[in-house]
């Protein structure tokens, strides 16, 4: 399997790497089995975070006896150096080690201020000190912020939304990390799953790129087996995928929802991160499972809505998230209306 250099980290990790968030949906026995596929498949590196609820624990469970043989990374959300430290504290009794070759600041909104004596990063360099974690990333997902961190030369890693329809702005973030000899890691290399019916694609853009280390979210074993098995074919860019590429990014670039979930939870309980982008997932995937009584409830849902601003004011992309669930809804009975009598 290939492996990549995180940049000044000097971190060696595997390409592909498998992201925990999804862990967190499947029983410990699951996980666990899951977790030490991945590991026998030849995966080295598992990113996790505080905040993905006991996706920490079951690492733990399922790797604890080969930790000397892989890379560990998880994140915390907390702005204060107490927290971040009590955060740190946390990871290491939940994946059952004394040391953390990755730490970073999730999805920050602005650039931690490495001078702060109370802030994040403050709690950060106390833990390195202690022997607690090896190194310092971040991540965002809001372009101007890595651009802020890549150049300030206090992070290791950067890790950012990065698949081949993202923005010649967010593309150009590979290369600008690999200048400054940063470690670039991507997130949401199916943008929120909507190119997941094209994985030797995703597979052959990242191979574009030699310094991205792309970390697939993965929860059943048929999809860890799906990317193993691309690890092994590493399929290149040809002409074939080329015009596929061309033609999602056609459709897809451009401001959508990617699925993310910052917005969340909704004041009303609109289910924002999947109702703000079901006109892709009306024609991206089979449509029928939409057209449930619980999906039409969840649509209609939307109806609820008080345009309070809190999903506006929380989205990483700027998106005018009422507007856009009103527009959805529109276009979900629309589509109801036309494909009824096939149900």
């Amino acid at each position: 399997m290939k492996t990549v250099r995180l940049g000044k980290s000097e971190l060696t990790v595997t390409k592909p790497a498998m992201g925990c968030l999804p862990v967190q949906r499947c029983d410990k026995e699951s996980a666990v089995k899951l977790l030490r596929a991945a590991y026998d498949g030849g995966i080295r590196y598992f990113d996790t975070a505080n905040m993905y609820t006991d996706s920490e624990e079951k690492i733990g469970l399922a790797l604890s006896d080969v930790r000397e043989n892989i890379v560990l990374s998880t994140k915390s959300a907390a702005p204060t150096k107490e927290g971040v430290l009590e955060h740190i504290e946390n990871s290491l009794r939940m994946m059952k080690t004394d040391y953390i070759d990755l730490f970073q600041f999730h999805n920050v909104k602005e650039m931690p201020d490495k001078n702060d004596p109370d802030g994040a990063y403050a709690g950060a360099l106390i833990a390195k000190e202690r022997g607690w974690i090896g190194h310092i990333g971040v991540t965002s997902h809001r372009v101007n912020v890595i651009e802020q961190c890549i150049d300030s030369g206090d992070f290791e890693t950067v890790q950012f939304p990065f698949s081949y329809i993202s923005s010649e702005r967010d593309l150009a973030l590979a290369e600008r990390a690999k200048k400054a000899d940063v470690g670039y890691i991507a997130m949401k290399g199916l943008a929120g799953g909507l190119l997941a019916s094209n994985p030797r694609a995703c597979h052959a853009f990242m191979n574009c790129y030699d310094n991205v280390v792309p970390i697939w979210g993965i929860q059943t074993l048929g999809e860890l087996e799906q990317w193993l098995a691309l690890a092994e074919e590493d399929p290149q860019m040809d002409d074939e995928l080329s015009a596929q590429i061309k033609a999602d990014r056609q459709q897809l670039s451009g401001s959508f929802c990617r699925s993310c979930g910052y917005c969340m939870p909704c004041t009303v309980g609109i289910e924002i991160r999947n109702c703000a982008r079901m006109d892709m997932l009306l024609r991206r995937s089979p449509w029928e499972q939409y057209m449930t009584d619980e999906w039409r409830a969840k649509m209609n849902k939307i109806n609820d809505c008080v345009d309070c601003g809190v999903c506006r004011s929380r989205c990483p992309y700027g998106l005018d998230t009422p507007e856009l669930l009103k527009y959805m809804l529109k276009d979900y009975n629309e589509f109801y209306e036309a494909h009824k009598d096939l149900l």
